[in-house]
């Protein structure tokens, strides 16, 4: 693989398995009525898929970047995945709120990618 195309496909195999993964960790929220045990499964096997991209996008990304580096791509994809997940599918409102407080993550960020 040429090395300009390793952060996209880095980024592109994160961004889909953070789907995968908070649909795994928040989506039975939408059913209460469904029994714990049911919810488990149904999100282990959702979970499955998410590392079939993650594990993937940190062996290609690694290198490329480093380990912290690929986490904080990790950690902000799934704060944005979230607010959109919260907000489209959950129904919740976004407060300003959090949004500073994503800021401030944003801003840790920017100290790990600068050198």
């Amino acid at each position: 693989m040429t090395p300009a195309l390793t952060p996209f496909l880095t980024i592109g195999l994160l961004i889909l398995s953070n789907v995968f993964m908070t649909f795994a960790w928040y989506g039975h929220l939408k059913f209460e009525n469904k029994p714990l045990y049911i919810v488990i499964l149904a999100s282990w096997g959702i979970a499955f898929f998410e590392y079939c991209a993650q594990v993937p996008a940190n062996r290609i990304g690694y290198g490329y970047f480093n380990a912290a580096q690929l986490k904080t791509i990790q950690e902000i994809i799934t704060l944005t995945v979230f607010v959109i997940f919260s907000v489209f599918y959950l129904g919740e409102s976004f407060h300003w709120k959090q949004a500073i407080g994503f800021g401030f993550i944003a801003i840790g960020a920017f100290f790990i990618f600068t050198k």
